[in-house]
């Protein structure tokens, strides 16, 4: 007879992808002048250069930058999102 026993230590566990799919999309069409979305997706340096970008056309040019990238999240799906901005980090839409 075969040993059936279950050992929960030697199973593959799936990974718990941390997702932020729809807090980014909401953060860059609500508050895409000031870059949050780019803070909250770990890209710093981008958000400084949001934020900059954002003084010298007063909120302008990130807003609708923000409104497209917003859109773009939402509407990729959540593995889609995860691969290409939380793995593959890409920064700009």
């Amino acid at each position: 007879m075969e040993n059936s026993k279950y050992e929960h230590w030697n199973q593959p566990q799936p990974y718990e992808e941390d997702n932020k799919r729809i807090a980014a999309g909401l953060l860059a069409i609500i508050l895409g002048p000031f870059g949050i979305h780019k803070f909250l997706l770990g890209y710093t340096k981008t958000g400084i250069f949001w934020l900059f970008l954002s003084l010298i056309s007063f909120g302008a040019i990130t807003g609708l930058l923000g409104l497209i990238e917003g859109i773009i999240y939402l509407t990729k799906s959540d593995d889609e999102f995860f691969r290409t901005y939380q793995l593959h980090e890409k920064h700009w839409f």
